[in-house]
């Protein structure tokens, strides 16, 4: 199954490409989408445009995007709010699923913790995917993610299957969790 993970950002939107086989995880690409200085109308369509030409060169089966975290200034937040939407309307518009994850669930899966920082995300990725050099910030935030999925992809298509049978038992899954 080849995953494009994506890291929205206003400037900067990461993109990373995997392939999975069985357990064994293989690089494919990973860059950045940059948006020219200008308004946001023309920044948004620089993503929009920038997603679906990686979707059409990589032709991947599923994606996963970060979620947006809540910054302490709510213009910045409401920005990359929408830059991740035009992020998703281009996954969306090529018919890919798309999932959702949180920085912490993609620290967790790729460093083992959900407090490390930046650069031992990148450190981890190279490790992963056994990269010669380190990947920049941004690609190395998407791929982490494409590698998130790849790892909990599985585990979350096992817990809807058994969905009706949990709700049955007054459970139920929410954001990949069991809750009761």
């Amino acid at each position: 199954m080849r995953i494009l993970g994506i890291d929205p950002g206003l400037r900067v939107t990461g993109f990373g490409v995997i392939d999975k086989e069985g357990q064994r995880l293989a690089y494919i690409a990973s860059g950045t989408i940059r948006t020219p200085d200008g308004d946001l109308p023309q920044r948004l369509k620089s993503i929009l445009s920038g997603v679906g030409e990686v979707i059409a060169t990589y032709r991947p089966g599923c994606a996963a995007i970060e979620k947006v975290f809540v910054n302490v200034n709510p213009q910045s937040t409401l920005l990359l709010g929408q830059a991740r939407g035009a992020a998703i309307c281009a996954l969306v518009q090529a018919d890919l699923e798309v999932a959702e994850y949180t920085a912490l669930q993609v620290k967790q899966a790729v460093v083992g913790h959900g407090k490390a920082q930046k650069q031992q995300v990148q450190d981890m990725v190279q490790r992963l995917l056994s990269l010669s050099g380190l990947p920049g910030a941004d690609a190395a935030d998407a791929l982490g993610v494409a590698i998130c999925h790849a790892h909990s992809g599985d585990a979350l298509k096992a817990l809807q299957a058994f969905a009706p049978a949990l709700g049955r038992k007054g459970l139920r899954v929410r954001g990949g969790r069991l809750v009761g």
